[in-house]
């Protein structure tokens, strides 16, 4: 088969690799149908993600349909289109059981494209596949189900529900970026008062006004601090979502966030980042962490299916399987190119 294979830092390859073949009772072997690139891939390419070997291949996000399963499977069969979650559960652990699938101690958790090879190829295997992947509703495409994957439910699960976005509040996003813009759609379903978008790229800023930001700022040109004051007679945001993952705007949105407010990191950082314990010991925050558990994909998919939540504007651009490397490229330029996710799907 076919595979984006990650060579090393800076290098990246469309080449032939060994079909995957099922390993253990409780695996799925997918034919991948439609798969995206993550910023994600992209601080790996940068060499941000050190756990990743050169010869992996990349991805954790797909929609596909199973060819085989293994003896252990019981709940799919061969023929079942589903969507292959970013995270894996073995669901036996202590965290699977409390639902954190990402810290998932049986050999699950954020696997994919990370320890084990991943989805962008013809064909990946699924670990733990009956709590691993999700059945697509009939009337739901390729195209939406994949932005489930992991766009979705990280910014729901990592920053509205972790930054405890409430009615009335004042929500703050630092970074218009996928994900960013994945926290404004989520963030709307909790009626927040005002959203406010953050990024120094006018393209990202429009798309933060099509995606549902009530104000968006960009900070090379105006002052973030000032416009949420004048929003909130100076008291600060109720809530502000990282959603870059640089020390700056990290540092940033702790400074735009109320006493007593929340801040919770989306972003992947590959860099420390200063805590300024000195001014903000006595501010009663909370300040979050996170790694997508996927405990919301089934709310999310529901949503979906009923369309009550519209993922459609999030693909920007479209390739088959053999423009991968242009389809990085497109990706990786996203302020010049205005690529928000890019779909890829097998060649015609």
């Amino acid at each position: 088969m076919k595979a984006l294979v990650y060579l090393g830092p800076g290098r990246r390859s469309w080449q032939e690799m060994p079909d995957p073949q099922i390993q253990h009772p409780g695996d799925a072997i997918v034919r991948v149908d439609a798969v995206t690139i993550c910023g994600t891939d992209l601080h790996i390419l940068k060499g941000d993600v050190p756990e990743v070997t050169a010869n992996r291949i990349l991805g954790h996000e797909a929609v596909g349909t199973v060819t085989e399963v293994g003896a252990g499977v019981e709940t799919l069969a061969a023929g079942d289109r589903v969507l292959v979650s970013c995270v894996s559960a073995c669901g036996r652990c202590r965290y699977c059981r409390e639902a954190h699938y990402g810290q998932c101690l049986g050999g699950g958790g954020w696997i994919l494209g990370h320890l084990i090879d991943g989805t962008q190829a013809e064909y990946v295997r699924v670990p733990f596949a009956d709590n691993s992947t999700h059945r697509v509703p009939e009337g739901v495409s390729d195209e939406q189900m994949l932005m489930l994957a992991d766009i979705l439910p990280t910014s729901y699960e990592v920053g509205v529900l972790n930054g405890a976005v409430r009615p009335g509040d004042v929500v703050a996003i630092v970074g218009a970026g996928p994900i960013g813009l994945a926290a404004i759609l989520t963030a709307r379903l909790h009626s927040p008062r005002t959203i406010v978008a953050i990024d120094l790229a006018d393209s990202r800023l429009d798309a933060a006004r099509t995606f549902g930001a009530d104000v968006v700022v960009n900070p090379g040109t105006q002052s973030a601090r000032q416009v949420i004051d004048q929003l909130t007679s100076g008291l600060g945001a109720d809530c502000v979502m990282e959603a870059v993952g640089t020390p700056g705007t990290f540092e940033d949105s702790v400074r735009l966030v109320r006493a007593g407010g929340h801040v919770a990191n989306i972003g992947v950082h590959g860099a420390p980042a200063t805590l300024h314990l000195e001014e903000i010991w006595i501010k009663n925050l909370t300040i979050t962490t996170g790694l997508v558990d996927t405990y919301s994909t089934p709310t999310l998919v529901g949503l979906v299916a009923g369309q009550r939540l519209d993922t459609t504007a999030m693909v920007t651009h479209r390739f088959t399987f053999d423009e991968f490397e242009a389809a990085y490229d497109v990706f990786s330029r996203s302020a010049e190119t205005g690529a928000l996710k890019v779909l890829l799907t097998v060649s015609q």
